[in-house]
């Protein structure tokens, strides 16, 4: 199975551009990467390859479901700034057995 990029980053852009038209948004920011694990999830091969990268990682439990969440601290935010971290993030994740589940601002 193949990753829809395209269609990730458009969502990205879309979410940003009703956040960006309802909210004061900092200039800069932490911004948290959500993902879900999947078949043969490897969790420490996946965040020490984030760690490499420059992400902070923090294993969650939401709704039973456990994921992972890739920090890049003070970023300047825009939709592509968000884009470019979260398209690196998961291509790390998909070698790792996750999944991207969404993005958020201020860790």
């Amino acid at each position: 199975m193949t990753h829809d990029f395209a269609a990730q980053k458009a969502e990205t852009y879309d979410v940003f551009g009703e956040i960006q038209g309802n909210a004061d948004l900092p200039e800069n920011s932490d911004i948290d990467y959500m993902f879900e694990t999947g078949d043969g999830a490897d969790w420490e091969a996946f965040e020490a390859a984030l760690d490499a990268a420059g992400y902070d990682t923090e294993r969650e439990e939401g709704e039973g479901i456990p994921y992972l969440v890739a920090i890049l601290a003070d970023q300047p935010i825009s939709a592509l700034t968000i884009w470019m971290g979260e398209e690196m993030a998961t291509k790390i994740a998909l070698q790792h057995g996750f999944t991207p589940d969404g993005w958020g601002l201020l860790a």
